[in-house]
């Protein structure tokens, strides 16, 4: 099985109290921020390995090719991080700055990387960190006119990725679908349980530790060394036969009031709904 895994670099969500905007408040600045992999893309990735070894032995049994559109020449350390992991290969598309990039267009950009690649499997998180459009996958599949499965929680395949049993994720509960391949999937961090991902290749009985805070699995020296030698490619807009061309128009940043510090002390609980309704006017 063959996943292809988009990956974004992202400022550190960790830092989101160092985010500002721009004089004229049309952009949010990045300067002073830490880069890293985008999280939602990480649970994408861990499913993606998950998906494509045989985990009771650790060997590989599959391909995933990480793909990342970045400004400028393109930054690649997110790259070498997946690559580290355990993916087989890296793809860069350098395209500008993020006011150049919407989902459409990332949509476009990863459907003629697609085209070239002709993976089984397209696994990516269901929204940037920073965006938080979520509609990038939906897009995707449009274009490639591919089933979607949003915001899945459980992915179950024992056929190579011909076929898929996946749960997804409902405001009223949980949803199971049957699916067959190439297919799009958005994934929950719910992914990252051990026993979301059956693959037909690992025993039923292996369960996978629980990542605690982490959302993928962590690299050792070896596999860290050998991630330098692995290939990253990079695609031009050119060669995907892309044009940059964003549909959304941000008009203003604002960032969230502070908080006063100060607290207020209330005797009754009819009191403190009479202040919630006409002071806070929250209520």
């Amino acid at each position: 099985m063959k996943i292809l895994v988009p990956i974004k670099r992202v400022a550190d969500p960790a830092n989101a109290n160092k985010v500002k905007v721009d004089d004229d408040a049309t952009k949010v600045t990045s300067e002073g921020l830490e880069w890293v992999m985008n999280p939602f893309d990480e649970w994408s990735l861990e499913a993606a390995l998950r998906l494509t070894e045989n985990a009771a032995e650790k060997a590989r049994v599959g391909e995933i090719v990480v793909v990342s559109i970045t400004p400028g020449e393109g930054d690649t350390d997110h790259i070498r991080e997946a690559l580290g992991k355990g993916a087989e290969r890296g793809i860069v598309v350098p395209a500008g700055t993020d006011e150049q990039l919407d989902a459409s267009v990332v949509a476009k950009i990863l459907a003629a990387v697609v085209k070239k690649e002709e993976p089984d499997v397209v696994l990516m998180g269901k929204q940037a960190a920073d965006g938080d459009s979520a509609v990038a996958g939906t897009k995707l599949a449009e274009l490639l006119e591919w089933p979607v499965v949003n915001y899945a929680t459980n992915i179950a395949t024992s056929d190579e990725g011909k076929t898929f049993e996946v749960k997804r994720e409902l405001d009223i509960g949980v949803q199971t679908l049957k699916v067959e391949g190439p297919v799009v999937f958005t994934s929950s961090d719910r992914i990252l349980r051990p026993d979301s991902i059956k693959n037909g290749v690992t025993p039923d009985d292996f369960e996978y530790a629980d990542l605690g805070d982490l959302n993928s699995r962590l690299s050792n020296l070896k596999n860290i060394m050998a991630a330098r030698k692995k290939p990253i490619d990079t695609m031009t807009l050119d060669d995907l036969g892309v044009e940059l061309g964003v549909g959304t128009e941000y008009v203003k940043f604002t960032l969230p009031q502070g908080r006063s510090g100060s607290a207020e002390f209330v005797e009754t609980v009819d009191e403190l709904v009479q202040k919630l309704q006409t002071e806070a006017k929250v209520l």
